[in-house]
C-alpha cells in the first residue's frame, strides 16, 4: 500500500513539473509565431522603378553636352519618357520616346552605388574585350530621388584615362501631397516640442514714483527679484537682466542647455524580429542596347504594303528604332531610315511585335534596338 502511494506521488510530481515547463515556454512560442506572421511589404510599380515617396508623375528629358571654344554647352532637351502612377503606386501611364541615332551593341556590365543607383557601365565585345565605359553622377531632390544625372564617357589623352561629360538627363518629379511631403517641403509646418524653462523669466522692473511700501508690493517685488540659478539644479546659464539696459546687445550670446546625464534612462524600443532588408539595386536607367532584333522576336507580323507605294513601284528597307519594356512589349517605335511612303506601315507592324523579356543581373530591363523591314514587289 505504501509503495502504491509513493508511485502516485511521483507521477503527480512529474505532471506538475511538465505543466510548469509548458506554461513557461508558451509566451516565447507565441512571440515567435507572431513575428513570423508579419507579412513583407507589398512591392509596387513605383518602388520597382527605384522611386521613393508618393511619386505621381515623372518626366524625363535628355540633352547632349558639347565642347565649343573650351566651354561646355548643353544642347536642346529631348523628351525621353513619361510615367504616371496612381496613389497606390501602380503604373497607369508609360510613354517612351526613342532618341534617333546609332547605339553601340555589346554586353553591358553595371556597378551600383550605396543608394542602389548605377554608378558605372562597361560595354564589352562578344569576345570579352573592352568596347566602352561610362560613369554616372547624380543630384537628388528633397525626397531622395535623383533629378539630374550626368553621363561621362571614358577617353584617353596625354593625362591617361579621363571621363568627358557627354549628356545630362533631367527628371521632373511630381508627388502626391501627404503629411510627410508637407514636412519635407515646409519643415516649419511640423510641430516642434520645446522643453519648458526650469525657472520663470525675470520681469523687467517698471519705474514708479516713490511710495510707501505695502505688503502687496513687497510680495510682488520678492517675486520679481531675479533668482539665483546656482540653487536650481540643471538650470541653463542665461545672461542676467539689468535695469540700465536700453538697447539690444550687439555681440553674440552663448546659451548653454544642460545635457543628458548618464544616470538618466533613455527611451528604448526592443524588436522581437530583424528589420526588413534594404532595397536591392535599382532598375537600369536607360534601355540596354540589343542591336537588330528581327531574329529574337516571338511574334513579328509583316507590314502591310501601302497601295500607293505599289502603284509607284516603291521598294526598299525601312529601319525602325524600337524600345521594349521589361515584359518584351514594344512601347515605342520610330522609323529612322527608308522610303518615306513606307515608314508608317513599318512602324505600325513594329508596334505589334512581341519579344521575350530580357534580364540583366537577374532583373528585367528595357531594351533598345532596331527592326528591319524589307518591302519588295518581287514575290
Amino acid at each position: 500500500m505504501s509503495r502504491m502511494l509513493m508511485r502516485l506521488s511521483l507521477i503527480t510530481l512529474c505532471l506538475m513539473v511538465l505543466s510548469a515547463a509548458t506554461s513557461a515556454q508558451t509566451p516565447v512560442t507565441a512571440r515567435a509565431s507572431t513575428a513570423s506572421a508579419v507579412a513583407p511589404p507589398v512591392e509596387s510599380d513605383r518602388s520597382r522603378d527605384g522611386l521613393t515617396g508618393p511619386v505621381r508623375r515623372v518626366r524625363t528629358e535628355i540633352a547632349k553636352l558639347t565642347m565649343a571654344d573650351g566651354r561646355q554647352s548643353e544642347g536642346k532637351h529631348a523628351l525621353v519618357e513619361l510615367v504616371a502612377y496612381d496613389i497606390k503606386g501602380n503604373k497607369v501611364e508609360n510613354q517612351y520616346f526613342p532618341i534617333v541615332g546609332a547605339t553601340l551593341t555589346g554586353k553591358e556590365v553595371y556597378k551600383y552605388d550605396d543608394k542602389g543607383n548605377i554608378s558605372e557601365m562597361t560595354m564589352l565585345n562578344s569576345d570579352g574585350t573592352l568596347l566602352s565605359k561610362e560613369i554616372y553622377k547624380y543630384e537628388f531632390d528633397f525626397a531622395g530621388n535623383w533629378n539630374k544625372m550626368t553621363t561621362s564617357v571614358a577617353v584617353v589623352d596625354s593625362r591617361g584615362i579621363t571621363f568627358e561629360p557627354t549628356e545630362v538627363t533631367y527628371r521632373a518629379i511630381m508627388y502626391y501631397l501627404d503629411e510627410n511631403m508637407v514636412k519635407m517641403v515646409n519643415p516649419g509646418a511640423a510641430t516642434i516640442t520645446t522643453p519648458q524653462p526650469t525657472a520663470p523669466a525675470a520681469a523687467a522692473p517698471v519705474n514708479k514714483p516713490a511710495s510707501s511700501p505695502s505688503p502687496a508690493n513687497n510680495t510682488t517685488a520678492a517675486n520679481n527679484k531675479p533668482r539665483d540659478n546656482k540653487n536650481i539644479p540643471n538650470a541653463p546659464d542665461v545672461p542676467s537682466a539689468s535695469t540700465t539696459v536700453t538697447k539690444l546687445v550687439s555681440g553674440p550670446v552663448d546659451l548653454r542647455t544642460p545635457g543628458v546625464t548618464p544616470s538618466q534612462e533613455a527611451f528604448r524600443v526592443n524588436l522581437d524580429s530583424e528589420p526588413p532588408p534594404g532595397p536591392g539595386p535599382k532598375p537600369i536607367l536607360k534601355p540596354v542596347s540589343g542591336g537588330v532584333l528581327n531574329g529574337t522576336a516571338v511574334l513579328l507580323p509583316p507590314p502591310i504594303y501601302p497601295d500607293a507605294a505599289k502603284r509607284m513601284r516603291t521598294q526598299g528597307v525601312v529601319i525602325v528604332d524600337v524600345i521594349l519594356d521589361e515584359t518584351g512589349k514594344v512601347v515605342a517605335a520610330n522609323a529612322s531610315s527608308g522610303p518615306t511612303i513606307l515608314r508608317d506601315a513599318a512602324v505600325q507592324a513594329a508596334l505589334k511585335a512581341k519579344f521575350s523579356p530580357t534580364k540583366l543581373s537577374g532583373q528585367p530591363v528595357k531594351v533598345s534596338g532596331v527592326i528591319n523591314y524589307k518591302f519588295s514587289l518581287v514575290p
